[in-house]
């Protein structure tokens, strides 16, 4: 059972990315996943999320109007689509798995994937 974050990168301000976030030994509709950030020096944060019984999303303030959380089943995996990027969203990425609602707490989240490292820099 294997959660694996990927699609992180170097990219310009104003550029995009998409990270993946894809299951393996599980489904991963089933369960709410979520999208943190770290960024050097300060606390994991919540980015977004997709609910696992409605698919209803859910964004930061930060990041509304330029992040995009969907699923794609067949591929049982999860992107989180970032567009208009800036510096401040410079972060190690992680995503997450609950079988709870959306939530930004980090303790609600029982399996973490790897990190994926997003720099935005000119």
């Amino acid at each position: 059972v294997q959660l694996q974050a990927s699609g992180g990168g170097l990219v310009h301000p104003g550029g995009s990315l998409r990270l993946s976030c894809a299951a393996s030994g599980f489904i991963l509709d089933e369960y709410t996943i979520g999208w943190f950030r770290q960024a050097p020096g300060k606390d994991r944060k919540g980015v977004s999320c997709i609910q696992r019984s409605d698919d209803n999303s859910f964004y930061a303030d930060s990041v509304k109007g330029r992040f995009n959380i969907s699923r794609d089943n067949a591929k049982n995996t999860v992107y989180l689509q970032m567009n208009s990027l800036k510096s401040e969203d410079t972060a190690v990425y992680y995503c997450a798995l609950t079988r709870y609602h959306c939530t930004f707490y980090s303790t609600n989240y029982h399996r973490w994937g790897q990190e994926t490292l997003v720099t935005v820099s000119s």
